[in-house]
């Protein structure tokens, strides 16, 4: 189908998104056409300013507008205690729990020879650098419960076991509200694994 160039430009923009296909790329484009245009200059500065503005903390690898970001820099955090997450989205989930009071970790990835990502690819040097502080008595391995996630998290105990440093695991399982008859064999047996006492 022939679009004039501006839309069609904007509709492979789209594309390029991870999860966009052309249908839907399509949809979004004209969304924009029909946008007030006030409202279209303030996506685009958006979109300029998460490139312009947005850097990597230089401690725990997070996105940030202020180096270190803000969880590194606050004092009143348990320093004891780093929780290792593959993206920025993992750690801000973490956050909203309000549960856990340490510090963070990104890897940016994980480990995934199918996909040619090996342990140098992710933020595991930046990550042994931290362990040098004394203060850091564990690490809490928070990677996704995939199979790329868990062989992350693998990798990560068997090289810092040796620092004298705790290594734990989130636990995985059955989601609250869900009925045994539709989980999983592999939900089941980490369920089971993670059990603990009443």
């Amino acid at each position: 189908m022939y679009y004039p160039e501006p839309i069609a430009k904007l509709i492979d923009a789209f594309s390029r998104l991870p999860g966009i296909g052309p249908k839907t790329a399509s949809r979004l484009a004209f969304y924009v056409l029909r946008m007030e245009e006030n409202d279209v200059m303030d996506f685009a500065k958006a979109l300029v300013s998460v490139k312009r503005n947005l850097q990597y903390c230089s401690i725990c690898c997070n996105i940030t507008d202020t180096d270190p970001c803000r969880i590194c820099q606050d004092k009143s955090r348990d320093r004891s205690a780093i929780c290792v997450v593959e993206e920025p989205k993992d750690l801000i989930a973490m956050e909203r729990t309000k549960e856990f009071q340490g510090m963070y970790h990104v890897l940016h990835g994980a480990i995934s020879p199918v996909e040619g990502i090996g342990p140098d690819d992710i933020r595991i040097n930046e990550l042994l650098n931290r362990l040098t502080d004394e203060t850091v008595q564990e690490l809490i391995i928070a990677t996704n419960p995939n199979i790329e996630g868990e062989a992350t998290a693998m990798y990560l105990s068997r090289l810092i076991k040796p620092f004298g440093i705790k290594v734990t695991r989130i636990a995985h399982g059955l989601p609250v509200g869900g009925d045994l008859e539709y989980a999983d064999e592999v939900t089941l047996s980490k369920a089971l694994e993670g059990r603990r006492e009443l």
